[in-house]
């Protein structure tokens, strides 16, 4: 490979965490959120040092991350929003909260503010129905929301 993207942080971050599984391989998804974390999205670049890394394909990385909807693709903002429009969610009321975030910080979904600030997206569930509707903020897990409670978050973050 010619030039490293990823930290001596990351690489010894994947060292430590080898012992623990039975192959390299399976430090795929660990691999992912280790990069991811160093930039906030992956990149191809990040993605084909990662193969490189695991010692398989880069289209391998790439079916991989590509299934799941925690890995971003482009660059995201300092605060990624994620609404959650699965059926219960959208049942108490998800879309009118998507809508509400997009009119509030002036961006559609799958747009980052100008300032990099914020970045909204729906998301297809996150297994919080008994609660919804459920938002992501980066990690953290926002439920019973409404309009009211949705500000007072978001006001937080400004």
């Amino acid at each position: 490979m010619a030039d490293k993207i990823l930290s001596d942080k990351f690489y010894s971050t994947m060292k430590k965490l080898e012992p623990r599984y039975p192959s390299k391989l399976a430090l795929l998804l660990p691999a992912l959120h280790a990069a991811q974390d160093e930039f906030g999205w992956l990149s191809s670049g990040v993605m084909d040092e990662v193969a490189e890394y695991i010692g398989i394909h880069p289209a391998q990385v790439r079916e991989v991350a590509t299934f799941y909807s925690m890995y971003n693709f482009k660059p995201v903002g300092k605060y990624h929003i994620k609404v959650c429009t699965n059926v219960s969610c959208s049942l108490r009321g998800a879309e009118r909260l998507l809508e509400h975030c997009e009119k509030k910080l002036g961006i559609k979904v799958a747009e980052t503010t100008p300032d990099k600030k914020f970045t909204v997206d729906e998301e297809e569930c996150l297994g919080a129905c008994g609660t919804a509707p459920a938002m992501m903020i980066n990690d953290d897990y926002h439920e019973n929301l409404d309009v009211q409670k949705l500000d007072r978050i978001l006001g937080e973050l400004e």
